[in-house]
């Protein structure tokens, strides 16, 4: 459905509200769900703590790495032409004058038909212009390199090339360099040269706090004894974990009840507590309408229903704290496979953009071919759990299970995603499909995030 053709309509409550029965594209609720979201403050935090996240302002080097001319290899620092025409059978004789281990300093200088035994990272003495390596001298037996030897003199088997063995002073970078643009993202080797450049704290954009509400009578909490009539709330459990994988801070409320004074005291904490709330159950066309009326009185909520499978209902729009400030609201459906699907492709690029990824939410996605039939009965975009098998150069999928949106076991054994498009009735075994790998993340370490993809 295009977007001229989406219907609004006010509600009691004046908020603006797409009809149910006018299913829109899971690309325009996604697109409608980011418009509400923004990178989130910059906070100074220690690099330890930094994985993942990302920069809100450039990294400049404020000195040369490495910061002087060093070693690469134990050996001899020489003079490159003392050492020409040396060889195996007719060995060039030079006097050693000092030892030279990493973090010190010589401070004489090597002078004609001198040498200096060095160590890995030490500084090159001055006037010496190349490194020959212990096996490349008469100490090529030598069982303990780092060991400080009393030689005076050492043999030198070959001919040094000027620079060989030398590490100059900003091989890697340069005082000045942008090393690191703002809207990176930092993975363990950009950590690691945060280290190097000295930093023990860097700014990025602060993790979201996102609050979790699962409501409903019928529901009790993981630990409870059993009653009849009662099932355990896997949602939150569910979704808290979801929101620690994408990035997210979690914060789960306690369990809202059938009526207007729990569920409006349980929104407020949330709202007022975090930068994102997100609620189970209560918006599906025929689910008890307190939800639905508490929601749209104590917010700016806009219902709609997206033509996907699972997770046709969904409910998406803004709390506003007490302080002015606004929060997004994402009302899930119940179903514990529904709720974590539709948070995967609607709360991961929500938290992403928070965090400053903006253009890092999309995941793999590649073609395969399923090796199971796969149904589309209803007209929707249909979302199959399967497991991927790395075959030959086209994987294959297999269905995890029975794909009812109650069957969570079902989703714990999926790796990916089988995309069924709305227009077919499905896609027959040995037939190519579209897959969106979950057990996976594209690797955008070290690459700014400020321009957005279109995702999937």
């Amino acid at each position: 459905m295009s977007d001229q053709s989406n219907t609004y309509s006010s509600t009691a409550t004046g908020n603006r509200s797409i009809l149910p029965d006018d299913m829109i594209s899971v690309q325009e609720a996604r697109r409608l769900i980011l418009e509400k979201f923004s990178p989130l403050d910059s906070v100074s935090i220690p690099i330890t703590e930094a994985l993942n996240q990302v920069t809100t302002e450039d990294v400049v080097a404020q000195f040369d790495i490495p910061p002087y001319s060093n070693t690469g290899m134990d050996g001899y620092a020489v003079i490159a032409k003392d050492t020409k025409n040396a060889s195996y059978s007719d060995p060039k004789k030079l006097s050693v004058t000092g030892y030279l281990p990493a973090g010190k300093i010589f401070n004489d200088t090597v002078m004609p038909g001198q040498a200096v035994r060095i160590m890995t990272g030490a500084p090159i003495p001055n006037g010496a212009d190349a490194i020959v390596p212990f096996e490349e001298t008469d100490e090529y037996l030598e069982k303990d390199s780092t060991k400080k030897t009393e030689k005076t003199e050492v043999l030198i088997n070959v001919e040094a090339i000027t620079g060989a063995n030398i590490r100059p002073a900003g091989e890697d970078i340069t005082k000045g360099t942008v090393v690191f643009n703002k809207g990176t993202i930092l993975g363990p080797a950009q950590i690691a040269v945060l280290a190097s450049l000295g930093l023990n704290n860097i700014n990025v954009h602060r993790r979201p706090i996102v609050a979790v509400l699962s409501t409903g009578d019928e529901l009790l909490y993981p630990g409870e004894s059993y009653a009849d009539g009662k099932i355990y709330d896997s949602n939150s459990s569910g979704l808290a974990a979801q929101i620690i994988n994408f990035g997210g801070v979690p914060k789960i409320l306690n369990i809202a009840r059938d009526n207007v004074k729990s569920l409006t005291h349980l929104i407020r904490e949330g709202v007022e507590s975090a930068d994102f709330l997100i609620t189970s159950a209560g918006v599906s066309r025929g689910d008890f309408d307190l939800v639905k009326a508490v929601l749209a009185k104590e917010g700016h909520i806009g219902f709609w229903t997206v033509k996907m499978k699972p997770g046709k209902p969904l409910a998406f729009g803004t709390f506003t704290k007490e302080s002015g400030a606004q929060v997004p609201h994402l009302g899930l459906p119940g179903n514990p496979v529904s709720a974590m699907l539709t948070f995967e492709l609607f709360g991961r690029p929500a938290i992403f953009k928070m965090l400053g990824k903006i253009n890092a939410w999309p995941r793999p996605l590649v073609n395969a071919i399923s090796k199971d039939r796969i149904v589309n009965t209803d007209g929707r975009r249909f979302y199959a759990r399967v497991v991927i098998e790395e075959e030959n150069e086209i994987p294959k999928v297999i269905l995890t299970g029975k794909q009812s949106s109650g069957i969570l076991t079902s989703m714990s054994k999926a790796t990916a995603f089988a995309i069924c498009p709305s227009d077919t009735s499905g896609i027959e075994a040995g037939q190519m499909c579209e897959v969106i790998l979950i057990d996976r993340e594209n690797n955008y370490y070290g690459e700014s995030t400020l321009t957005e993809k279109k995702g999937y």
